[in-house]
């Protein structure tokens, strides 16, 4: 078969089955259709990449584009040792599989050849704020490999040299943290201008 002269798939993106609905009848068909021509790859029941090409063979699709796939739209943060290391605050931990925050579900869950947990969390709107990561961090230190007091501990001088916002940080605290955390950094920040 070949592709449909509408529809010409762009490497490296990622499709849900329904996005070929306007290109034909069948949208399932078309994708089986495109798989079988090469110009789709499956990642998943009803989702699908078009493969990229490189000096060193086909490349899938980036990790954003499969999420963005997956949630359809929905809002979600990508968070994890990787980002906690990020901060400068004392985590050294090696990311084994990404942590991923929505609002619809939690689990685990392949895609394609990679594998990412779910965590359904409240977390804030638009862009996230660093503070709100560092909160993240404290609830989640055993999972980032570091003790809370190190963190805290390097957090006091962070907030002094003027990397973080005192009160960005305890606000993040008293809408996103547990009971545990914003006590914690309450305390830690007491004496921080």
């Amino acid at each position: 078969m070949r592709t449909p002269k509408s529809f010409l798939p762009r490497p490296g993106k990622v499709y849900r089955t329904r996005d070929l609905g306007n290109y034909a009848r069948n949208p399932t068909r078309m994708a089986e259709q495109l798989v079988e021509a090469g110009e789709l790859r499956k990642v998943r029941q009803g989702l699908y990449f078009a493969p990229r090409k490189t000096a060193f063979g086909e490349a899938p699709p980036s990790e954003e584009e499969l999420l963005k796939a997956f949630f359809q739209g929905q809002r979600y943060l990508r968070t994890g040792p990787s980002v906690w290391n990020a901060l400068g605050l004392g985590s050294t931990a090696v990311e084994a599989v990404p942590l991923i925050y929505n609002t619809g579900r939690s689990g685990e869950v392949w895609l394609g050849r990679r594998r990412f947990r779910l965590r359904r969390v409240k977390f804030p709107p638009g862009r996230v704020p660093a503070e709100y990561l560092v909160v993240d961090l404290l609830e989640n230190a055993d999972l980032a490999g570091v003790d809370c007091d190190t963190v805290l501990r390097r957090l006091v001088v962070a907030v002094e040299e003027g990397r973080f916002d005192r009160e960005r940080l305890l606000a993040m605290a008293e809408g996103y943290g547990s009971k545990r955390v914003r006590l914690l950094l309450a305390r830690a920040l007491e004496g921080c201008a």
